[in-house]
């Protein structure tokens, strides 16, 4: 897991993907931002969302410059990480990483290859996999 403090990268790093960051500003940067305006309408903000594509695509990317504009903390963790040998530090190092969130909050908790941990399920003899079938 790698936590960014403040990360660098800005909105005007990233390229051709203008609809993608009004999304990301809507859905994210807003409700970190401006709580207020959600309350004062009654609705409860969004508290996550699933960024796709193709590798090289710009997600990690957009992903830093949203925590930049919103001052939040950057969490990355790659997928793979996740899934460990013995059964159960796969969940700890999960508990691990929202417990670092919250402590530096707001937090933007970004897992990169996710696919690595929410595979296909199969029968298998390993306990790593056996775990992330749960």
């Amino acid at each position: 897991m790698r936590v960014d403090a403040a990360p660098q990268e800005t909105y005007a790093d990233i390229g051709g993907l203008e609809d993608q960051i009004q999304e990301i500003k809507e859905a994210v940067e807003l409700p970190l931002t401006h709580p207020e305006l959600y309350e004062d309408v009654g609705i409860k903000p969004p508290k996550g969302v699933i960024l796709y594509g193709v590798p090289g695509t710009g997600k990690t990317l957009l992903a830093k410059a949203v925590a930049s504009e919103t001052t939040a903390t950057f969490l990355r963790v790659v997928g793979s990480e996740l899934i460990q040998k013995y059964l159960g530090d796969g969940p700890k190092l999960v508990r691990e990483m929202f417990r670092v969130a919250q402590e530096h909050s707001p937090s933007i908790v970004f897992i990169d290859e996710i696919d690595a941990v929410a595979t296909k399920r199969y029968d298998t003899t390993s306990g790593g996999e056996k775990e992330i079938q749960r």
